[in-house]
């Protein structure tokens, strides 16, 4: 008896312990996942003195000012030119009121060409955004698994049929989708690896370039500059009907990559660790990637294959914001609309060239900050190498 007491007494003393080891099971578990926590939310108010709510407040401020240049950038868009309207009325005379000169000068000429810049900038961007994310890769942007290419060969072929100059965004459109379907299928055997998926992509971009340049040589003289816009990149001539359509495109893409941040930040943790928190990293992953390749898809049917926007942004609000969160994607949507539309804006009033494409440009802008971006990548290892 004495002796069933005293087992049942030691049963009964590691009972609690037990108890205590189940109770800290889940909250290891979730100490295993904190790191996820500053990747998914931002704490609400926004008083805490945590790194989390300091970096969310600086998050806020930014795309509170994002948003107020890209205001101000939009009503000197929409006054300047041979005839100056002030900005406040050419603001008034986008929503219909005002002087009727005024109101058709502006809604019918000028604000058709500044909101596809700023819908093709705020879609490169995110798009740029997430391939980086997706494909852990600094240098990822739409150029390097075909987007552009596609886009450009979509536009092209239209030109090369003769088909109305109507048709040629929505051939842009279809090439871009093509090259993502090419790249889905062609990454996909074998499974989908991040190396795969670039080293296809860059042979996917490189052929469709070459396909390109063959349409522009054999192209009449009268349509080889219009191909060549189309390959530079340009918010020329575009209409409301271009532009709202392509505005609902990639305001419902970027709502979605708003939504599937929760399984960015889990991809950011590794393959092993995403499917020990049950989340198929390969489905995952190429859901996402095709997700910002439409996106690159639709900014390309509006502009061209305008380049660096989608490489450059990301890495300027990673520098400003800190590391990502769903805030700071919603930031490099602002900013990738900011650069598109002042590069316009230089197009069109600061530059003495004439006529010349926005593409141009941002890729001078681009160009050397790719230089630095790749000086910065080779830093560690130099500096972790041993001489021998």
């Amino acid at each position: 008896m004495s002796d069933r007491t005293a087992r049942g007494g030691a049963g009964a003393a590691r009972e609690p312990g037990a108890a205590r080891t189940a109770s800290t099971a889940r909250p290891a578990l979730v100490a295993d996942t904190a790191p996820l926590a500053p990747r998914l939310r931002c704490p609400f108010p926004y008083g805490h003195g945590s790194a989390l709510a300091r970096q969310c407040r600086r998050t806020a401020l930014l795309s509170a000012a994002a948003t107020a240049l890209l205001a101000v950038l939009l009503a000197f868009g929409l006054g300047a030119g041979e005839v100056h309207v002030p900005p406040l009325d050419a603001l008034r005379a986008l929503l219909g009121l005002g002087d009727t000169a005024d109101v058709m000068l502006v809604q019918e000429l000028r604000a058709p060409r500044a909101v596809a810049a700023i819908v093709a900038g705020a879609g490169l961007a995110v798009a740029g955004a997430v391939m980086q994310r997706v494909l852990r890769n600094p240098l990822a942007s739409p150029d390097v698994v075909g987007v552009t290419g596609g886009a450009s060969l979509g536009a092209v072929a239209v030109l090369a049929t003769g088909a109305p100059a109507a048709l040629t965004p929505a051939g842009a459109l279809g090439g871009g989708t093509l090259a993502a379907l090419l790249l889905a299928a062609l990454s996909w055997r074998g499974g989908v690896t991040v190396t795969r998926i670039v080293l296809v992509g860059l042979a996917v971009q490189q052929g469709l370039a070459a396909v390109v340049n063959l349409f522009i040589v054999r192209f009449p003289a009268e349509l080889a500059a219009d191909a060549l816009q189309w390959t530079t990149g340009s918010v020329y001539g575009r209409t409301w009907t271009e532009t709202g359509t392509g505005g609902a495109l990639v305001l419902a893409g970027i709502v979605l990559a708003l939504a599937g941040h929760r399984r960015l930040a889990v991809l950011d943790l590794g393959d092993e660790s995403a499917g020990g928190l049950g989340l198929a990293p390969n489905a995952a992953r190429l859901q996402l990637l095709l997700l910002a390749v439409l996106l690159a898809s639709v900014a390309a049917a509006l502009t061209g294959p305008v380049g660096f926007v989608a490489l450059a942004v990301p890495h300027v609000v990673r520098f400003l914001a800190g590391p990502p969160t769903a805030g700071s994607l919603a930031l490099t949507a602002l900013g990738g609309a900011v650069l598109l539309l002042a590069s316009d804006l230089a197009v069109l009033h600061l530059l003495p060239v004439h006529g010349l494409p926005v593409g141009v440009v941002t890729a001078t802008l681009g160009a050397p900050w790719l230089l630095v971006l790749m000086l910065r990548q080779l830093k560690p290892a130099t500096a972790g190498s041993t001489p021998r």
